[in-house]
């Protein structure tokens, strides 16, 4: 076991990746360099050929997107990492590594709406088809496999309604049939849960989100084996450029540094609010894993750390009930993103999945109703005065 495998959590969340320059800087630095100079113009060919280690252009080889992947991997229990742009192009770039014309993919039907629309249309374009089936139902994941079925994509808790999986029995099927399994983390981070650990291959991150914790940079991450994510992951953003800025690896690191804190305190904070929701009368249903009464409340131990930082709950009169509930909160920040220490509210029918059909988003479970919150760092009491605020003006 190296040094680094027997560091607590928390220790390589601030300590890995980082390796001191000759200024002997006790901070991270930022590489702002688009290039590097070789040394000779055999060194140039050796490193471009992938002959000699070392620095070659910044779309795919910066030393502060390097510690931020470094870093990521040892707190996902993964022997690499790629860095992408954004969360969208961590998922594009596994497809586009992985996956060729007359592939299949097997996915949750509880995906982000923009992995829906990349699935369904986009990569369709080119041959590669999707089966959706109900995330928690592994009788369906069984029944949908096919012999051209590459990999199973899942986000386990699933946005907005916090579904949950068996990650190990998904896995075991998934091997079983030759398939990997990849799964989005983004809602609980390696500081709650490793997928990796679990048997899944792949965990994809949206950067943007808890990894960050402030809302400050869009990012996104690739973490797994070397083969697959080192070489073919790694070939698509080295060829195709979806690369991350050294600013936004440095924000992350930052980010990094305070995750195992902060997700504590999203959870315990997120528990007492779910517990409020119940109470309330104008909410006639409450998603939140750690309620005794989530259909996967079981996996809370086990598999997840905790019930995490989302809540998404159900009042009665539509659209038009929420979106009054939503305008006439005034502390909580209305904005689809989530993960920050800010409380955010959003409705998933209009906004993370407004692109999606009525249909497809009935058979996600997103109904006009539906409110999402991603609970923040503020004073419990102030978030809950103020939903209370918009529940008596819906």
């Amino acid at each position: 076991m190296s040094e680094q495998d027997r560091m607590g959590f928390a220790t390589r969340a601030i300590r890995v990746g980082h390796r001191r320059t000759g200024e002997a800087e006790h901070g991270e630095p930022i590489f702002a360099t688009s290039s590097y100079v070789f040394a000779s113009a055999a060194e140039a060919a050796a490193r471009f050929a992938g002959d000699e280690p070392g620095n070659i252009y910044s779309r795919f080889t910066n030393p502060t997107v390097r510690a931020f992947e470094e870093r990521l991997a040892a707190l996902e229990g993964g022997e690499s990492c790629v860095a992408t742009a954004s969360g969208m192009a961590a998922v594009l770039s596994v497809c586009l590594g992985l996956l060729r014309s007359g592939d299949r993919i097997l996915s949750s039907r509880s995906l982000f709406g923009s992995t829906t629309m990349l699935f369904g249309k986009y990569l369709a374009r080119f041959g590669v088809a999707t089966d959706y089936v109900p995330l928690a139902d592994l009788d369906a994941w069984a029944a949908a496999m096919t012999p051209r079925t590459r990999f199973l994509y899942l986000e386990t808790p699933s946005n907005p309604l916090t579904e949950m999986v068996d990650i190990a029995a998904l896995a075991d099927l998934a091997h079983a049939h030759g398939c990997l399994l990849v799964v989005d983390n983004c809602f609980c981070t390696p500081a709650l849960q490793r997928p990796l650990a679990l048997g899944a291959d792949l965990v994809i991150h949206s950067a943007t989100k808890y990894l960050d914790g402030q809302g400050r940079c869009v990012g996104g991450a690739v973490v797994g084996d070397r083969q697959r994510v080192g070489e073919e992951v790694f070939g698509v953003l080295r060829t195709a450029g979806p690369s991350m800025s050294p600013f936004n690896a440095w924000v992350f690191l930052k980010g990094l540094e305070t995750l195992a804190l902060r997700m504590d305190a999203h959870s315990r904070a997120a528990a007492a609010l779910a517990d409020w929701l119940c109470e309330q009368p104008a909410v006639t249903r409450v998603y939140y894993p750690g309620r005794p009464e989530h259909p996967q409340h079981h996996l809370v131990g086990p598999q997840q750390r905790g019930g995490g930082g989302i809540v998404s709950f159900e009042v009665a009169g539509g659209r038009v009930a929420a979106w009054r509930l939503i305008d006439a909160t005034r502390l909580i920040s209305i904005t689809a993103n989530l993960g920050d220490v800010k409380t955010t509210i959003t409705h998933p029918a209009t906004t993370t999945h407004g692109r999606l059909s009525a249909e497809e988003r009935a058979a996600a479970g997103i109904s006009e109703g539906l409110v999402r919150i991603a609970v923040g760092l503020e004073d419990l009491a102030d978030i809950q005065a103020d939903l209370a605020r918009g529940l008596a003006a819906r």
